[in-house]
């Protein structure tokens, strides 16, 4: 499929525990990645912004560590995060191009604890 870092398609996260968890920005760590969830910018950055840590491997579905990230909605197996998703592409669009760009949400992850 393609490079984790590069696809622009939503994706969710999946831990061994089955909890999920929705990707609406996803950055290369050299722990593993770093991602933003939907509405992260109205949380604690913490909260809105996660680490996991371990090897991200595979061309789609990948592996970090022991989570698996997929593309949302494939096959409509997440109704319920799809539907979130796009609660959150209505919210996005309204910053138009105010929204912060890689450089911008690279500072947020760092100010989260992610990044040196």
């Amino acid at each position: 499929m393609a490079d984790l870092f590069s696809i622009t398609a939503p994706l969710i996260i999946r831990y061994p525990d089955k909890s999920l968890d929705v990707l609406v920005e996803c950055l290369h760590h050299p722990a593993g990645l770093v991602y933003f969830r939907p509405f992260w910018d109205r949380m604690p950055l913490t909260e809105g912004i996660r680490l996991v840590t371990g090897e991200v491997r595979g061309s789609g579905p990948w592996k970090v560590g022991d989570a698996v990230v997929t593309v949302l909605g494939c096959q409509g197996t997440h109704p319920e995060q799809a539907a979130g998703f796009a609660e959150w592409q209505v919210y996005r669009e309204q910053f138009g191009s105010h929204y912060p760009d890689v450089d911008a949400l690279m500072q947020f992850a760092r100010e989260a604890g992610y990044y040196d």
